[in-house]
């Protein structure tokens, strides 16, 4: 019985663990239903798309979370305009999401100084 019990406390304690060591990637899939289609890397973060019924969520997520730097994403729907989050943000910029139906979308993200521009894409 105690060695269930101990076993059982080991795998609570190693999945808390895994949890807290990889925030990054728990965060964007907290703020963005759908499936994942792209990952957009650049040199200071990523930038996650996730699309669901027609609608496409980005976050914009930082290789280092926990400092407070100037951080944008912004997803276009081709013919609309942009939705766009910008500030000062510590772990993620955004969600913001658009309703793309089959049209492309074209994704910004900044984080610091390093930032990425998508082109076209999910066409």
């Amino acid at each position: 019985m105690r060695r269930r019990f101990a076993l059982g406390a080991a795998v609570l304690t190693a999945a808390g663990l895994l949890a807290v060591a990889a925030p990054g990637a728990a965060q964007a899939a907290d703020h963005c239903s759908g499936r994942k289609v792209r990952t957009l890397p650049f040199s200071t973060g990523r930038v996650v798309l996730y699309k669901r019924d027609g609608y496409v969520c980005a976050v914009t997520v930082p290789e280092e979370p926990g400092t407070k730097r100037d951080m944008m994403v912004s997803v276009r729907a081709r013919g609309g305009r942009p939705v766009v989050d910008e500030g000062s943000f510590a772990y993620h910029a955004g969600p913001v999401t658009v309703y793309a139906g089959q049209r492309c979308v074209w994704v910004k993200a900044k984080v610091g100084e390093g930032s990425v521009s998508s082109g076209w894409v999910l066409c």
